[in-house]
């Protein structure tokens, strides 16, 4: 009886801030604060990994977050406008919830694509870096939704389903104590992603770019079906929630961008470390100058078999010059 009253259903937390002294922080705040922390961690190290220096991964995140959690809140309040209809002010409240994801990644990567440009970064190596890093911080993000009571989906009887407090459901479903966790289950989906992400880019079949790429499409079709359990009030086109278009349309989008990157020849070195660079014979050439760059790799190897033809060829001379042929 014990173990079936506990499996019957997931509790919602009784609170959503903790009181430090003089300090409330909030869970979403919070939970946010850790995704974040957790992506630049992993972004660095993976980055280092590949030969480049991990303090490039803070220095494009200092800009990139910021613009992401700003952009996050724009696509939120654009696409949900009724809910602050008449109180404009609350749009301002971000603590209390409310940030669209496709507004924060379109946002911290556009942001981060010109930290890179300034900086003379590769972009697209260090996108492969991210795809990684960004559903980790994603699914831990999402932890915020359950403190707060939102973002869950239409009532459900399942075992996992979400108990949610009546002044926090929907009015039509106000006799209904238990929701799907839509939340977990996006959370749940990205930790798959990454594990197939990462499953993948060992292989080293992956293009320059390709990893980005899944990690967009992957996502597009996890909201795709977490959007249609959705409960929560929503701006609709054409019948459908705004989200659902977007996702069709990003998936769309990134299934494209693999087909196009799937044509490209795979680079004899992917990522090439340091040292491997120095054996192509490019002077002071690092990881990050070659990384994904596969005219500057084709060039560089040629160079190198140019010059071993031309030792060749001299050495061929010296052995032909007086006192070398046979008798």
């Amino acid at each position: 009886m014990l173990l079936a009253a506990v499996t019957a259903s997931i509790p919602s937390p009784s609170f959503n801030q903790l009181h430090i002294g003089p300090l409330d922080l909030r869970m979403y705040g919070l939970c946010i604060a850790i995704g974040v922390i957790a992506a630049v961690t992993i972004s660095s190290r993976r980055w280092e990994a590949r030969g480049g220096n991990p303090d490039d991964i803070g220095t494009i995140a200092i800009w990139a977050v910021p613009a992401g959690v700003i952009g996050a809140r724009m696509y939120h309040v654009a696409t949900d406008w009724k809910t602050y209809d008449g109180h404009w002010v609350d749009a301002l409240k971000i603590t209390q919830g409310g940030l669209g994801i496709p507004g924060g990644i379109l946002a911290g990567v556009l942001t981060g694509l010109v930290v890179v440009r300034v900086k003379k970064l590769p972009a697209v190596p260090l996108l492969d870096v991210v795809a990684v890093a960004i559903p980790v911080a994603q699914a831990i993000g999402r932890l915020g939704n359950w403190f707060n009571q939102e973002v869950f989906g239409r009532p459900t009887t399942l075992p996992w389903g979400l108990e949610i407090d009546p002044e926090f459901r929907p009015a039509r479903y106000a006799d209904h104590p238990t929701f799907h966790p839509t939340f977990l289950y996006e959370g749940l989906w990205n930790i798959a992603l990454v594990l197939v992400l990462l499953r993948l880019e060992r292989t080293k079949r992956l293009r320059p770019g390709e990893l980005f790429a899944l990690y967009v499409l992957g996502y597009a079709v996890g909201r795709l079906w977490v959007e249609m359990l959705r409960s929560d009030n929503a701006s609709l086109v054409l019948g459908l929630r705004i989200n659902i278009w977007m996702s069709l349309v990003v998936g769309l989008l990134a299934a494209a961008a693999l087909v196009r990157l799937h044509r490209r020849p795979l680079p004899a070195t992917p990522y090439p470390s340091p040292s491997t660079a120095a054996e192509y014979g490019v002077p002071g050439a690092t990881a990050p100058d070659l990384a994904g760059t596969d005219d500057a790799i084709d060039a560089a190897a040629s160079d190198e078999g140019d010059e071993r033809d031309a030792d060749a060829e001299a050495g061929a001379d010296v052995d032909a010059g007086p006192g070398g042929g046979s008798g």
